[in-house]
């Protein structure tokens, strides 16, 4: 492997150019025509332009992908987190072409994509799933059918896609058929399938995932969990590793689960086993995603692992060179996703040109980020920007080091996520490691003053 196709933007793009560096691999950059002064640009071997701003004229165009990498002569393309990073067909292109997809094979990304086949195929490998629906649910009768067997809360859930598109809660009858009706809709909207099911809805859970690494030759392990519970509107606001919840029973037993889903979907690459964790410790299957995580610099400084240099050798087709108990979890590691948004306008967008931008450092401190001071942040993509990971020996050292390091994240000229994240870290509930999935909702009826 001589030279890979980043198919992605911003902080993404530029991280696996810097991974791919260090691996001695070259890289292109393909961009849009709103990003040509993008970091993973300027820092990439090659780039090319293969569009407009918009996602749907560039970086959803996956025949200019190929093209760009067939004019380049790439020998892979690694697709990244969103855009096409869990498209089959994608897939499916890049292997016709003779051109390594640096991920999971489309039939591992069309089975655990379909929410409803992969719940069916990792419970017959014995993980956990909540009671609901054996597959999907065509009509309102039949959903509160299968409610009242299953009892309420239930929660509706689009076998496509996610971000909390198609996600709906329901606590009686007449909730169910108007969410039913809605979810159906909003998920044929945003992913072109309307297909949904009913599950049991965990009241206040914990959203803990597991990450995992396979390799070509049936080798398959986690690198434990990180806790992201921190979310607003199903969209993660902070994560870490470990939890503060999990034990090393219930890791060693979500661990086992988590191996066992992944080799039940012939799994290569890496990967994320998401499950629900209610408050007497019981796990349930939420969701794989066949593709590296945003969170995923969290796993990183607690094992020592690069990530995306094992997506690229287990791409090469090397075999791991750790087994599972090798894996150690040496410090405790915090993420705060960092957002062009204003929190004290309802999080609206905040695109538009950086003035300044000083990143923090010192010891135990990373930041993942495309932006710099004169950056003008397009209106077309994810409104993050970067993220500010802070790790130590203990969690309360890296909740120490998270708050001295927004304290001196300068990023003016726009509004950004970053004074809620320190109202966020400086909550006792968080502190205590106490926060569920409930605690955004909770946090925001009462804002602090965001400065």
């Amino acid at each position: 492997m001589q030279k890979v196709l980043i198919a992605n933007r911003g902080e993404i793009a530029l991280r696996i150019v810097r991974a791919c560096r260090e691996l001695g691999i070259k890289t292109l950059a393909v961009y849009s025509e709103a990003d040509l002064e993008s970091l993973h640009v300027q820092l990439a071997d090659e780039a090319i332009c293969i569009g407009g701003p918009q996602s749907a004229d560039s970086y959803l165009k996956a025949d200019r992908i190929i093209s760009a990498a067939e004019i380049a002569d790439v020998d892979a393309i690694h697709p990244g987190y969103g855009f096409l990073a869990e498209n089959a067909d994608f897939a499916e292109q890049c292997a016709s072409c003779n051109i390594e997809f640096i991920g999971p094979s489309a039939e591992s990304i069309r089975m655990m994509g379909d929410k409803a086949i992969a719940k069916e195929t990792v419970k017959k490998v014995g993980v956990p799933v909540c009671g609901g629906s054996d597959g999907t649910v065509q009509t309102e009768d039949e959903a509160v059918q299968i409610a009242t067997e299953t009892g309420y809360p239930v929660m509706i859930k689009a076998v496509a896609g996610g971000g909390g598109k198609g996600l709906r809660i329901a606590r009686n009858d007449a909730s169910l058929r108007k969410e039913f009706t809605l979810a159906r809709s909003e998920a044929e909207k945003a992913f072109g399938n309307g297909e949904v099911l009913i599950e049991k809805y965990i009241e206040n859970p914990r959203h803990i995932e597991f990450q995992v690494l396979a390799d070509q030759h049936g080798n398959v392990v986690h690198l434990g969990e990180r806790d992201c519970s921190i979310q607003r509107r199903h969209q993660k606001l902070i994560e870490e590793a470990p939890s503060p919840f999990v034990n090393d029973d219930l890791r060693m037993r979500m661990g086992e689960a988590a191996v066992a889903a992944t080799k039940a979907a012939n799994y290569e690459g890496a990967g994320t086993i998401e499950f629900l964790v209610d408050p007497e410790g019981n796990f349930y299957f939420l969701e794989m995603n066949t593709r590296i995580q945003v969170e995923h610099p969290v796993t990183e400084e607690v094992t020592g692992i690069d990530l995306i240099k094992q997506q690229v050798q287990i791409a090469r087709g090397e075999p791991l060179a750790f087994k599972q108990e090798e894996v150690q979890y040496n410090y405790h590691a915090i993420e705060c996703r960092i957002n062009a948004e204003d929190p004290a306008r309802n999080f609206i967008p905040s695109p538009g040109c950086i003035d300044l931008y000083y990143a923090p450092g010192g010891h135990g401190v990373r930041v993942d980020s495309h932006a710099y001071g004169g950056y003008i942040i397009p209106p077309y993509y994810d409104s993050m920007i970067g993220k500010l990971i802070t790790y130590g020996r203990s969690r309360e050292v890296a909740i120490e080091r998270m708050y001295r390091a927004l304290s001196e994240y300068l990023i003016r000229g726009i509004h950004t996520t970053i004074p809620l994240q320190k109202a966020i870290v400086s909550d006792p509930r968080f502190q205590a490691g106490e926060a569920t999935t409930a605690f955004m909702e909770e946090f925001m009826k009462n804002p602090p003053k965001l400065d």
